[in-house]
Order: structure tokens, then sequence, then C-alpha cells
């Protein structure tokens, strides 16, 4: 499998770790409902199909990527830095 670092272009998948679900949303506040936190901390779906997951670049830039993939055939739809999703989330 490919993925395309926005800096370093195609590399393989093993120069990349991936470091779970990025969809779950951190709650606004520390003194949110705690079960909030429990599901943001330790709850997450295994979902067969398109799926966003958090991955890094550790063996080139370093940076996080969000990168979009099929679980099933690990094809991959797209890749954005992980900076820029959370910016247009946060309106920023």
């Amino acid at each position: 499998m490919l993925i395309s670092c926005p800096f370093c272009g195609s590399r393989a998948s093993e120069e990349f770790t991936v470091l779970g679900d990025a969809t779950p949303r951190r709650p606004e506040t520390p003194e949110a409902d705690p079960e909030a936190w429990y599901d943001y901390i330790y709850l997450r779906n295994n979902p067969r199909g398109r799926h966003r997951e958090f991955w890094q670049h550790v063996g080139g830039c370093r940076a996080w990527l969000v990168v979009e993939r099929d679980t099933a055939t690990h094809e991959i739809h797209t890749v954005e830095l992980a900076r820029d999703v959370a910016r247009k989330r946060d309106g920023s």
C-alpha cells in the first residue's frame, strides 16, 4: 500500500504508523460530562469500508496525517495534513 505524504510524495505504508481513529471529537471542556470523556478516550468503532485514521510518517518527515482509506481493500481515498483537517473543523 502506498500513501502519498504531502511533503515526501508516495511512500510505502511501512514508513508510517497507524495512530487510530480520526473521527472522535474531543469534549469542549475538561469539565464535560465524564461519559463524553470515557467515549472519547476508550470507545472506537471497527468499521468495514471507508474510514478516517491518523497516520504518522515516522520513517520520513514525521508529519501527522488524516488518511481516508477502505479498511477492506486498503484503497487510499484522501490524505490530508492533520493540522489542516483541524483548522477546517474549527473554522480557523
